[in-house]
């Protein structure tokens, strides 16, 4: 919890666009010393054991622009466990770390902790695949929530929307083959 007695939640991808909670503030936010990537084998949500995909993931080093949710505290609890259960499900190798990071709102300046859920760099599921080898796994892969490729292009368009051009995302999406 923040000061405030709210709880904050930093989303960067997918939660930008399909929160699946409950917030009673949406604030654009900057949170420092880690940038989103391209750099976890989803072999459920976005792909298949015998296709992965790929998802994103708070990686170590630069900054990432996304939003912070604004949850009150009588629901904090409920978010956590949903959250738990959406990011870190216990039927899959655990992929993230969920941490409490100190993020800036940027539409007051105001700096809160926020939990945000950074890449595992220990764990078999984390990769770091170059822009060609992301965009040609991202095409193919397929998994209980769709398509990987609509996943890339829903983050890009959202952050779009909010201003927000991410240099890796851009490259990765223009390098999609055509669907097909």
């Amino acid at each position: 919890m923040d000061a405030d007695g709210a709880l904050y939640v930093f989303a960067y991808g997918s939660l930008i666009w399909r929160p699946g909670f409950a917030y009673t503030g949406m604030h654009p936010a900057l949170l420092r010393g880690f940038h989103r990537r391209f750099c976890i084998w989803s072999r459920r949500y976005r792909g298949t054991p015998e296709a992965p995909g790929l998802v994103l993931g708070l990686d170590r080093g630069g900054s990432c622009r996304g939003v912070a949710f604004r949850v009150p505290e009588a629901d904090a609890a409920a978010v956590l466990d949903y959250l738990q259960e959406r990011e870190m499900p216990p039927s899959e190798e655990a992929v993230y770390e969920r941490r409490v990071l100190r993020v800036t709102l940027l539409d007051s300046g105001r700096e809160v902790r926020a939990v945000a859920f950074v890449a595992d760099r220990t764990r078999a599921s984390y990769c770091r695949p170059e822009a060609p080898a992301a965009a040609a796994t991202i095409a193919r892969g397929r998994g209980q929530m769709g398509c990987n490729r609509e996943y890339l292009l829903n983050t890009v368009a959202h952050l779009r929307a909010m201003g927000v051009r991410d240099a890796g995302l851009d490259r990765i999406a223009a390098l999609l083959p055509p669907p097909g």
